[in-house]
């Protein structure tokens, strides 16, 4: 979270006990507290999800959480089911709801309908086009914002609500526990041929076919603004700091440019070379420019392309020997080059020529978890700042 806010972003959402990723850290009453004081202090926004679709044994649970944290200053809720909005609504009066994705809302009628109740948000459906959007930020009073996903995975069901995982596993999406089933191999099988399996695509391998490309709309900005979207959404829920580091910096620095002076905006290509070396799957711009084909599904593989590694954070400086103190993430060596990543700045590249350890002795690589390291760098890096390296 502080990752983000420091890379560039303006608004937070995070899970509590009651989101749509049981399988995430997520954040405890105290840590949302801290989380909240942070957010303010860097003028940031905090929303909290509390998306799931409850069944009646979640009610008395979710009714004693949403009282537990009613006097924390969330700036918002991501609701999806209309009793969950009543609960926080009888807790907190005055509370601002948005209404999540998984609500599905694919025209004006059904936003005009949400917003009637309260809703100050509306999150677009996964299915929606620039065009629909458009249509509906027509019929929407002027207060009332939309928000659309610009980055990150895709679900192959509605708006992510799925029960194949439910079917599957007996582990509800809908309750935060997707075990993503979208994602596996798969063989077709003839109903008068048990046993024998065969590939759906000519690959001896299997077939992913339900595996999406990932979203990405770094080079339509301009476009989702026109089309009156007026909050940009990256998935970045159980992703690394360095994920959300690298996909929000690009996007932060794309964006300011296109706002700073739309009219003679052009897109550099830079900023997709730098989104790029963040994990991802291949791209796709989803529905927004009308129904995906099978060029957005990805039928080979799951895997994700990984070209970099995230090696490590700067923690500070050293006064007394002028190195820079760095908490390692992943291995690296002496004579290794690596990127850093300065918050809201280019990246840069330096040599490693040597490293010492917490007991000050010269070492070769580092290896281990997490362990402090000194560098002297020719350039001193700022606090937080990301290094990373090539593989």
């Amino acid at each position: 979270m502080k990752t983000a806010v420091r890379y560039g972003a303006d608004a937070v959402y995070f899970g509590g006990a009651f989101s749509l990723r049981a399988g995430a850290g997520n954040l405890t009453v105290p840590e949302i507290r801290e989380a909240m004081d942070f957010l303010h202090d860097n003028n940031a926004k905090g929303y909290m999800t509390l998306n799931i679709y409850p069944h009646n044994p979640d009610i008395g649970p979710l009714k004693e959480y949403i009282n537990e944290i009613r006097s924390i200053p969330i700036d918002a809720f991501l609701v999806s089911d209309p009793g969950v909005m009543q609960l926080i609504w009888d807790a907190v009066p005055d509370a601002e709801i948005h209404l999540s994705t998984q609500a599905n809302t694919t025209n004006y009628l059904s936003a005009g309908f949400w917003i009637a109740q309260g809703v100050k948000r509306i999150v677009t459906a996964r299915e929606m086009s620039l065009e629909e959007i458009a249509e509906m930020r027509n019929h929407l009073p002027d207060k009332v914002d939309i928000e659309a996903f610009v980055h990150g995975a895709m679900c192959i069901s509605y708006s992510g609500r799925c029960l194949l995982s439910n079917f599957m596993t007996g582990r509800d999406a809908n309750r935060g526990a997707c075990t993503h089933p979208c994602r596996w191999k798969y063989h077709l099988v003839e109903e008068k041929r048990p046993g024998e399996y065969y590939p759906v695509e000519e690959d001896d391998r299997g077939s992913y076919i339900m595996n999406s490309r990932d979203l990405c709309m770094l080079e339509h900005l301009p476009e989702m603004i026109r089309a009156g979207i007026t909050s940009l959404k990256i998935e970045g829920r159980m992703k690394s700091s360095y994920y959300v580091a690298t996909v929000v910096s690009a996007y932060r620095a794309a964006l300011d440019a296109y706002l700073e002076d739309p009219d003679h905006y052009r897109f550099d290509p830079k900023w997709m070379e730098e989104l790029s070396k963040a994990s991802h799957r291949e791209f796709t711009t989803g529905f927004y420019f009308g129904k995906p084909t099978s060029k957005d599904q990805n039928y080979l593989s799951s895997d994700y392309i990984r070209e970099y590694s995230f090696i490590g954070v700067v923690r500070g400086l050293d006064p007394d020997t002028g190195e820079t103190i760095i908490e390692q993430r992943n291995k690296f060596s002496v004579g290794d080059t690596v990127e850093i990543m300065e918050p809201k700045a280019p990246y840069y590249e330096e040599r490693v020529d040597s490293m010492r350890d917490e007991d000050g002795c010269l070492i070769e690589s580092a290896p281990h978890p997490q362990q402090i390291i000194r560098i002297p760098f020719k350039k001193v890096p700022a606090e937080y700042s990301i290094i990373r390296k090539r593989k």
